[in-house]
């Protein structure tokens, strides 16, 4: 007797535990969905991928896909302007449930958030002083170089910087607005972006020409959201998925920054 009382003990103690797991693991797709909203971190000082317009709008590349990411979801998006070293904490505090942000898929940072497929690809450019002189990737030694905190580039450059034995001329800055203003003004000789922002960039100001490419490899961004939450790294997989196949991601990339858009791959690598 003793023996059927605990079997049945240990299947009532089952079947609670089934029924009440939904409710106690409901993740971060539930949650977005029954809130009606999607915060989206992006970085708006990074043209033509993020930026405001002339109305001061959010628009870009990264909010357009904040906005098809909400509309597949049948909810609102909201934007939140985040800054370089603001995109993981936002997701680490829960502020936001998404950050597209040119966000490089380290493994240092993947221990704190998790990462989606690639949904863009970029290489490091810098912009430069008319007159600074600089031609080439060794012509930055001795130069003030600035970039912008938190980011692939900073961290990069000062690999070379302290093996060069000018980390002292580094400047660091929470925006790339700021850096392109210091270059602009004279402040810095050299500033570090991505190759998509150069072009706006040398148009916006007189001072500044397009500089060289640094020789560090390609840049592969993922979507950024919660690193325990699997089943939402996985819908967003499937959304950069669809918006290559359904020639989104082209026609956003032609209308920002024009040609074709980089293959979302790594020869040899399963995306």
């Amino acid at each position: 007797m003793l023996k059927n009382v605990m079997k049945a003990l240990t299947l009532g103690g089952c079947i609670a535990t089934v029924m009440t797991t939904p409710a106690a693991f409901a993740d971060k797709l539930d949650d977005v969905i029954n809130a009606g909203e999607l915060r989206c971190g992006v970085v708006l000082d990074f043209p033509p991928i993020g930026y405001r317009d002339a109305n001061n709008e959010p628009a870009g590349f990264d909010v357009e896909y904040c906005k098809d990411l909400a509309k597949a979801l049948d909810v609102d998006a909201t934007i939140l302007p985040v800054t370089w070293a603001e995109r993981l904490p936002v997701i680490a505090t829960n502020r936001a449930d998404v950050v597209f942000g040119g966000t490089s898929d380290s493994l240092e940072r993947a221990k704190t958030v998790g990462f989606s497929i690639p949904y863009a690809i970029y290489y490091a450019q810098a912009v430069v002083g008319k007159d600074s002189g600089v031609k080439t990737f060794e012509d930055l030694k001795g130069k003030r170089v600035a970039a912008a905190v938190g980011t692939v580039p900073e961290q990069e450059y000062l690999k070379y910087a302290k093996e060069w034995g000018v980390e002292n001329l580094y400047q660091g800055y929470q925006s790339e607005n700021e850096v392109f203003l210091a270059v602009a003004q004279g402040k810095a000789d050299v500033g570090i972006t991505t190759n998509t922002a150069v072009k706006p960039i040398v148009e916006q100001y007189d001072t500044i020409d397009a500089g060289p490419r640094m020789p560090w490899t390609t840049d592969y961004t993922s979507v950024v959201g919660p690193r325990l939450d699997v089943t939402w790294l996985n819908y967003l997989n499937l959304f950069v998925t669809h918006q290559v196949r359904s020639g989104r991601y082209q026609e956003l990339w032609d209308t920002y920054v024009g040609g074709e858009a980089p293959e979302l791959r790594i020869p040899g690598v399963l995306y």
